[in-house]
This record gives C-alpha cells, sequence and structure tokens, in this order.
C-alpha cells in the first residue's frame, strides 16, 4: 500500500466515524478543503462513492460502511502496534480515551489520574463523562468504566472499585411532612427525583432486595435529570426523595441535612468495572493507567 493510499483510507475512517468534515479535519489537522480533495481522490480511484453528503451530514454509503468495517480492526492493530513502540522508550507515552459516568468520573478514575498523570508525563488521557452505554468499539474508545452488571460479556473487566450500593434519601422536613415509607411499595405515594438514561431513553427503575427477594419500583415524581449530581442538589432543596449512591450523600446524611430511608431494602452489588475489548492488545500506556485503576480490597 502506498502512503497516499494509507493516508486518504485513514482520512475516510476519521470522517466515517465522525460524520462530520469539520471535526475529523480538525482531527487530521487537515483543511476541510484538503480533507475532501483526499475523499474525492480516494473515490476516484475505487471507482465507488463512500460517503453520502448532507448540508448537516455526512454518512457511509453502502460501499463505504463495507469499507468502514473491514478496515477498522486493521488500523487498529496498527495503531496498536505503533503504540507499543513506546516501550522502547524510556518513559510510557500514548493518548488514552476513557469514556465514564461522572460518579465513576469523580470518585474513583480522577483520584487515581492525579496520583497517576505526575509520574507519567508523555501519557494523555481523555475523559468523556456522560450517562450513556457507549460502544467503545465505535467510537474508538480504549476503554469504558460502567458498574460490573453492565459489561458486556464479551470484554475484559477489571474492578476498580469496592462493592457499593444506593440508598433512598430525602430532607427531615420532607419525610415528615410525608406517609412513612416501610416498603418500596410506599414510594408510588411519593414525589421522587427521577433519572433517564440516554442510551435507552427511559426513566431507571428503582430496584431493591430484601431475603433475596428483587422489587423493582417504578416512581414519579415532578423532577427527572440525567445527572446524578444534579439529583443531589434537588434533594437537598427537599424537592423530593433521591436514590443515589451511598458515598455522595453519606455526609449530608450524618450532618442531618438528609434521612435515610428502606436501608434494609438497599443490598450491596458490584461496583465499578474498567472494561475494553478482548481482542485489543493494551498499549504499556494504558496497561499502566489498568494497573494503577484496579482495586484491591486489601492493603498491598
Amino acid at each position: 500500500m502506498s502512503g497516499e493510499n494509507y493516508n486518504d483510507l485513514q482520512a475516510f475512517l476519521v470522517v466515517a466515524r465522525e460524520g462530520n468534515f469539520t471535526r475529523a479535519a480538525a482531527q487530521l489537522g487537515l483543511s476541510q478543503s484538503a480533507l475532501s480533495h483526499k475523499i474525492r481522490g480516494l473515490e476516484a480511484r475505487l471507482g465507488l462513492r463512500l460517503l453520502t453528503r448532507t448540508t448537516r451530514s455526512v454518512s457511509p454509503t453502502e460501499a463505504g460502511a463495507r469499507l468502514q468495517q473491514a478496515l477498522t480492526p486493521n488500523f487498529e492493530s496498527i495503531d496498536a502496534a505503533l503504540a507499543g513502540l513506546s516501550e522502547l522508550r524510556d518513559k510510557p507515552s500514548g493518548s488514552i480515551r476513557i469514556t465514564t459516568g461522572e460518579h465513576a468520573a469523580a470518585t474513583i478514575l480522577w483520584p487515581v489520574l492525579a496520583r497517576f498523570l505526575p509520574k507519567y508525563p508523555d501519557i494523555h488521557v481523555e475523559v468523556v463523562s456522560d450517562s450513556t452505554l457507549t460502544d467503545i468499539a465505535a467510537e474508538r474508545f480504549d476503554a469504558g468504566i460502567r458498574l460490573g452488571e453492565h459489561v458486556a460479556k464479551d470484554m475484559i473487566a477489571v474492578p476498580i472499585g469496592p462493592p457499593m450500593r444506593l440508598v433512598v434519601v430525602g430532607t427531615p422536613a420532607y419525610l415528615d411532612a410525608h406517609p412513612p415509607i416501610v416498603t418500596p411499595r410506599d414510594l408510588t405515594g411519593h414525589d421522587c427525583i427521577n433519572i433517564r438514561f440516554l442510551t435507552h431513553g427511559g426513566l431507571y427503575t428503582w430496584e431493591f432486595e430484601k431475603d433475596g427477594h428483587p422489587l423493582n419500583v417504578r416512581v414519579e415524581g415532578r423532577l427527572t435529570f440525567n445527572s446524578i449530581e444534579c439529583i443531589r442538589v434537588a434533594a437537598l432543596a427537599g424537592f423530593g426523595l433521591a436514590y443515589l449512591p451511598e458515598d455522595m450523600v453519606r455526609p449530608h446524611i450524618e450532618a442531618g441535612r438528609l434521612r435515610q430511608v428502606l436501608d434494609d431494602w438497599c443490598p450491596l452489588f458490584p461496583g465499578y468495572h474498567l472494561y475494553y475489548p478482548s481482542r485489543r492488545q493494551p498499549s504499556p500506556a494504558f496497561a499502566l493507567l489498568v494497573d494503577a485503576l484496579r482495586y484491591r480490597s486489601h492493603v498491598e
């Protein structure tokens, strides 16, 4: 393969992935006109139209989609091989992209990065925080962080945090002014603050368990967010009940700003895991970060 063909194929993959010439050109360090010229040249040599262009977006044609599917794993292998050359350097280097939820980013990932990055100044980390269950292969992330129960079976999953649990909380003023809560079914008569997961568009069903018997409750309320931090703020302001990670609300419970209910219905469940495709060979920089993040339940 000539260097020109390689560069043009790489440019095509970036445009197809981003669905936008402006973003793709910025990533490749090219002008939009130069990038368009590369794509037109590639299409001319192949005798096929690879991309459908509209005023708002760019998407692969049938031929483009087939080419993208065939090229992606090969280019990933090339990227991994090039990244592996950093083993020959005195200092590990490279870029790592991670997708994660906001709670894991704040409580698990950032504390580790704050210690890790000063040791490895040539390693760059990009963190994208959202509530969606991102397809890390399709979106070209090196890894994702999610709760263990949400990790696909074909992924390598590394525990990076302790078991955790969600708890139901409200302000003392709210709880004193509303009917008592003895079982999760009592929540149907309360103003609960919902969270909507963008992946599926639905509201999260509050999950409980006692003596091995699960009980799920679809709650209702006037407020819905896609951010657990916004939910905590609303709960502290007295706008209803919230179902949040215990570590987020424990200081407010201890200070008396919030009161916990249904404690015996809130069991522990597997905590956060870092996951990545089993077929991808980790770069030295990525392997170092995985080891730094790995949860160890005892002091070594």
